[in-house]
């Protein structure tokens, strides 16, 4: 799939990626703004003000004129927040494009922050805190990062704290869209059924006149620890959602495909070493997964499941031998290349659409300053080796790198600490 890059004079990058035969255009704008940018005091402000910026621009001055407009196209829209980044967006029917790309523009460079809206949106952001926490196989992926990283900006809640939402002013908004929304810190992908030339002309129109900034950047992530972590959430469930997690490879390390064999090997489909092991062996939950979660300066291993709760300390050990025998034994021919082929599949049924696509070559330009093409993608997964992976795996899988967060009945982590080892 062949996609252009365009870079104007203001250091705004503009990736454009043509597709003839979809009938559906996406336009979306991401910006390098997230939680990691916030301070203590302001933490969960990059979530905060995504939600207002669909509160009211010059042009359509209430939430109503926006959603009316994008609704009457038929169009899908929305926008989020993570921890390096904020994206907003919105797709329909190509022949739509001019009009979804002046509202996305729009909402993002002429925002008004009504205070009337944010007063009342402080009651959906914290409503949307409550529904987190009261969601365990949610809240214990907040839980992990808290373990992992503790009091900095990676270990804090992307919504943020519930206090610091009650205390925000219009003005902390319009500081802190000045401070980071800035043509050099965004990037605008458009992708579908579009005339490439037209396209630039409206980026160009909109967006090639605003002056650069000097852009606020993040702290970068200290790694610490020397023993395991275990972090214990007591909730009355009816099972123990859990995610074991260990320290492992930032969005630029060159080990990242045979990381994400190793992750396809434990638990890629209903055929993987722990799906097999937990679901169809055990007969303990519906649910594991196993991937990699990387960042620009860190990142984290980890392996989820919701289970059953009198077997949670079998679970635990049943995990780690999984995690132990790749540290031990080359995974074989012939389970290698059926995971592979897994992941490479996978990764292009996930591409089908004009809005996936975006995201794909979005997020990688937004953080990497360069794109790689699912081609390019596929071809190192397919070079990944058994000694690789294992390698891998005796890297990462060391009992100075272990942590533990789950949700349940328990209160004591004591037992918990005892079997977490390799």
């Amino acid at each position: 799939m062949n996609f252009k890059k365009t870079i104007l004079k203001n250091g705004l990058r503009v990736i454009t990626v043509p597709m003839k035969d979809n009938p559906t255009a996406t336009v979306l704008v991401l910006v390098e703004a997230g939680s990691k940018y916030e301070t203590k005091k302001i933490n969960g402000l990059s979530h905060f003000l995504e939600h207002m910026c669909f509160k009211g621009t010059t042009k359509r001055p209430k939430a109503i004129d926006i959603s009316k407009e994008l609704d009457a196209l038929g169009s899908q829209y929305n926008a989020f927040t993570a921890q390096e980044y904020t994206g907003y967006y919105a797709k329909s029917d190509a022949k739509h494009f001019s009009r979804i790309f002046d509202v996305v523009s729009d909402i993002y460079l002429n925002s008004t922050f009504p205070n009337i809206e944010m007063q009342k949106e402080k009651g959906v952001i914290i409503e949307e805190i409550n529904m987190y926490e009261d969601m365990p196989n949610r809240h214990v992926q907040d839980l992990i990062m808290k373990l992992l990283y503790g009091n900095q900006p990676a270990g804090w809640n992307i919504a943020g704290e519930k206090k610091n939402i009650l205390k925000m002013k219009r003005d902390d908004f319009v500081n802190y869209k000045k401070a980071h929304y800035l043509p050099e810190a965004t990037t605008i992908v458009i992708s579908g059924k579009v005339n490439e030339k037209e396209a630039m002309k409206e980026v160009d129109k909109i967006f090639g006149k605003i002056p650069r900034g000097k852009k606020t950047q993040k702290l970068k992530v200290k790694e610490i620890q020397i023993k395991p972590q275990v972090l214990v959430n007591f909730k009355k469930t009816d099972q123990t959602h859990f995610v074991l997690g260990t320290r492992s490879l930032n969005l630029f390390d060159k080990k990242n495909a045979v990381l994400s064999v190793l992750a396809g090997v434990l638990g890629g489909g209903m055929s993987s070493r722990l799906f097999q092991k937990l679901r169809e062996e055990m007969g303990v939950g519906y649910y594991v997964r196993a991937y990699n979660d990387s960042y620009t300066d860190h990142g984290f291993f980890q392996i989820s499941a919701g289970v059953d709760n009198k077997r949670i300390y079998e679970v635990i050990k049943a995990v780690l031998e999984e995690c132990r025998k790749l540290k031990t034994k080359k995974v074989g021919s012939e389970e290698l290349s059926k995971v592979k082929e897994c992941l490479i599949g996978n990764m292009k049924l996930s591409l089908e659409s004009t809005d996936d696509i975006a995201n794909f070559y979005g997020s990688q330009e937004l953080l990497k300053k360069k794109v790689e093409s699912p081609g390019k993608k596929a071809e190192e997964i397919r070079k990944v080796t058994g000694s690789q992976i294992k390698s891998l795996a005796n890297n990462i899988f060391k009992n100075n790198k272990l942590n533990l967060a789950l949700i349940g009945p328990f209160k004591d982590n004591s037992k918990f600490l005892k079997i977490l080892k390799f």
